[in-house]
């Protein structure tokens, strides 16, 4: 396996990422450039020529902690210390009924022990839910740091708390990425003071694989010199060969300019973007830290979790789960089920989802439950989003369906080109032969499935479409 680190930079917070590729796997392999190396411009215009590393698009699947002091009241959301500013607001009441007067954030910090946190089972779980990169805020917007910040004395979780260094504990055992991202404290020379040192102090000590940054809103990208900083993280940084960022770098700049676009949180289209981005969304939808009063119809159920990543997959994207982890340093045993549901779920139909591309549609015109992907083997670093042209081999058509049939017939509308040329049809986690089909009028295309009791999967299914014989041809 190969270490790698996700960086997350934010202008109004710190997230440092760990993230878990297995690349013995699936061949998640950073290729280093023995060529005469490109030197990037600080503007936008020659960043953005940047052809993105494989590994990223291959990885597909990555868990996002939220993770600090806003672990102990474990209430509202990780924005307690915000929402504790408006003293009409549910997290006032919520204070003066349960703590003393004059108690403030701060005395939080003490009681963030993380006593029963185990890396290493953290790493195990990640890696059975089918994971390839692992998220870590190492600062959210407050200001504590789950690492020994050199410039956030007493208020870091090596000074107060766990007395650790979380984010070297997950990384150690976890072997990848890395996240960070940046509390904004609203100081004119903040970008060099803070922001500048802390990232180029993370990027030392952890090497990672990708700069998440986050709260953009904040203030103009010239503010936070984010061109400099992606230009020397490019031209310059121990990891500028494999190293990925995302697009919250000041107003403005999102769904605009990066590796890679979050645009918004919870971000899914659904439709082909014409740029690699990425949906973070979370398992409790109602917080990114874990909530104490948290109930079971707030948590997505495993076929809405399943259709956010389908769904995000088909179009081009990665998903990135959120859980929050709670003060003691363990996961909830529903997000724990979730997760391990999922890693079964991806063992059998993990074919369609790592290492796939979008195909020539995404979403069956007929029937909307369906999504398509594929796998070809060219990669296009400049495009990774694209759909197969003539100049492509595609090895297999994937369609995902979220509801099985009653009559156990599946209708769908945009693979009727492939029966037409003969491709032959497969269900994963089924052992019997290929599957039968019909023509139907309209261009549509009737598959005879097996019975449910016969397949492996829950939730949602994979068809396979496999080639006759090796072809290169516009799908």
């Amino acid at each position: 396996m190969r270490l790698f680190v996700i960086l997350v930079f934010g202008v109004t917070f710190i997230e440092l990422v760990l993230c878990y590729i297995d690349t013995q796997n699936n061949n998640f392999l950073i290729k280093r450039n023995t060529e005469e190396e490109k030197r990037y411009k600080p503007d936008w215009e020659d960043l953005d020529k940047r052809p993105l590393p494989q590994w990223y698009d291959q990885a597909k699947i990555g868990i996002f902690l939220h993770w600090g002091v806003f672990s102990v009241p474990s209430f509202s959301s990780e924005w307690f210390w915000k929402n504790w500013q408006d003293p009409h607001g549910k997290v006032a009441l919520f204070m003066s009924k349960n703590y003393p007067p004059n108690f403030t954030y701060q005395d939080f910090a003490p009681m963030f022990k993380a006593e029963f946190f185990d890396p290493n089972k953290f790493a195990d779980l990640f890696k059975k839910a089918g994971a390839k990169y692992v998220v870590l805020t190492s600062k959210h917007h407050e200001g504590f740091t789950l690492f020994p910040s050199k410039r956030s004395f007493s208020w870091n979780s090596v000074d107060v708390g766990p007395h650790r260094d979380l984010v070297k504990d997950l990384g150690e055992a976890v072997k990848d990425a890395l996240v960070f991202t940046i509390h904004c404290m609203n100081e004119q020379t903040y970008a060099d003071t803070k922001l500048w040192p802390d990232i180029k102090q993370l990027i030392t000590d952890y090497q990672p694989s990708v700069l998440w940054s986050d709260g953009d809103w904040e203030a103009k990208d010239t503010y936070w010199k984010s061109c400099d900083l992606l230009a020397w993280l490019y031209n310059d940084s121990p990891v500028k060969n494999e190293i990925v960022v995302n697009d919250r770098w000041g107003i403005g700049i999102p769904c605009k300019h990066g590796d890679f676009y979050n645009c918004a949180d919870r971000y899914n289209p659904g439709r082909l973007q014409n740029h690699k981005w990425e949906n973070a969304f979370t398992l409790d939808k109602k917080s990114w830290g874990y909530r104490r009063n948290m109930e079971v119809s707030d948590v997505l159920t495993m076929k809405e979790l399943l259709n956010h990543i389908i769904s995000t997959v088909s179009c081009g994207g990665n998903a990135l789960i959120n859980v929050g982890p709670t003060k003691e340093g363990t996961i909830a045993p529903i997000f724990e089920e979730r997760l391990l549901d999922l890693g079964k779920w991806l063992k059998v139909n993990g074919e369609g989802i790592y290492g796939s591309s979008p195909w020539s549609t995404q979403n069956d015109t007929f029937n909307g439950n369906i999504w398509y992907t594929c796998v070809k083997t060219q990669y296009d670093a400049m495009n990774p989003t694209a759909i197969p042209s003539e100049s492509d081999t595609v090895t297999a058509v994937y369609a995902f369906f979220l509801d099985w049939p009653e009559t156990n017939t599946l209708i769908l509308a945009n693979a009727t080109s492939l029966v037409q040329d003969y491709w032959r049809i497969q269900m994963l986690g089924y052992k019997g032969n290929y599957l039968d089909y019909k023509l139907l009028p309209n261009d549509r295309v009737a598959i005879t499935l097996p019975g449910l009791e016969h397949v492996k999967s829950e939730n949602a299914w994979t068809l396979k479409f496999v080639p006759p014989y090796s072809v290169s041809v516009v799908l």
